[in-house]
């Protein structure tokens, strides 16, 4: 969490930012004003950046883009850096890359997203983006690991498959054994791929329940308390309340909230109020790290582990 803030940073909180670190990826959503010194208080790398994703050319979701490129060039981060954001915003992104001058010599590509759908597809994850409802236009992003197998090391000793064997059948599909040739599926259960949901400024829309699906991970903007819906309404922000029914709508894991309006010092009152939708709810505080929850052993409704078998 490098920033938690809305419109206006605070003493405590800093504009938008957040690094998903993701295997050997780091995907950036919304880098906000300061973004730059904030992955430095984090300890984080410039080389962790892979992809940066902006859901809208609000200031506060996007000012310190040019800080965060300039500092990959600076530090000649060897690696291309795919940039997503809503196509209308193109003249906006083009002044922000360019809005110093420096010596250029990160490769930061602009795929820009003209319509919902795929937007980027990686061993490691497919990135999708949706549309919200907000103004001006805006794309919320939802990054999902392939669905896998885990292997369960009762039924691997069973079939006397170990040592290299394993990594061989994980490879091939299947491996030959004392004579018999065991198949991936007899040793193994699915697994259920992670994903993880960034649903930025929107008032509650079918888009935002599309996003936050089933998802590990809900990482969602909470700027008022039902108290001031008249507020979130007027300029299409959710509550911390709508924040929680539509992660118990969506059957989400657990929850993030963040992008808090200045007026809440303490966002306990925000925390407290998503908590009485939502049971596993965090409230973004600057530069702490929350875990995405571990990846479930089955697809959801499946079956469950054979009796004495557990899980690796």
């Amino acid at each position: 969490m490098l920033g938690s803030a809305s419109q206006t940073p605070t003493r405590t909180r800093n504009h938008n930012g957040y690094l998903l670190r993701w295997d050997g990826d780091g995907v950036l959503f919304d880098p906000g004003e300061g973004t730059q010194r904030q992955l430095l208080l984090a300890g984080v790398s410039p080389w962790s950046i892979g992809r940066i994703c902006i859901t809208h050319l609000h200031g506060d979701h996007c000012l310190g883009l040019p800080g965060v490129v300039q500092r990959l060039s600076l530090d000649r981060v060897a690696h291309p850096v795919d940039l997503h954001y809503p196509e209308s915003g193109r003249p906006f992104v083009d002044r922000l890359l360019h809005a110093a001058v420096f010596d250029e010599h990160a490769d930061v590509r602009q795929v820009p997203v003209r319509a919902p759908g795929v937007v980027a597809v990686t061993p490691a994850f497919t990135l999708r983006a949706v549309r919200l409802e907000h103004e001006p236009e805006t794309f919320g992003y939802r990054l999902e690991e392939p669905p896998g197998r885990t292997m369960v090391p009762e039924l691997l000793a069973a079939a006397g498959v170990h040592g290299p064997a394993v990594g061989e059948l994980q490879r091939a599909g299947t491996v030959d054994v004392g004579g018999r040739r065991v198949h991936l599926d007899e040793v193994s259960m699915p697994r259920h791929g992670q994903a993880v949901a960034f649903v930025m400024d929107t008032r509650r829309c079918d888009g935002a329940l599309e996003l936050a699906q089933d998802a590990d991970l809900l990482v969602c903007e909470a700027t008022f308390t039902t108290a001031d819906a008249a507020l979130a309404h007027r300029y299409r922000h959710m509550t911390a309340a709508e924040a929680g029914r539509l992660a118990a709508q969506a059957r989400a894991r657990r929850l993030v909230i963040t992008h808090f309006s200045q007026r809440y010092p303490d966002e306990t009152v925000l925390l407290e109020e998503a908590r009485r939708e939502f049971g596993d709810v965090v409230a973004a505080r600057d530069l702490e790290r929350v875990p995405v929850p571990p990846r479930r052993a089955t697809q959801p409704g499946s079956a469950s582990w054979p009796a004495g078998v557990s899980p690796q």
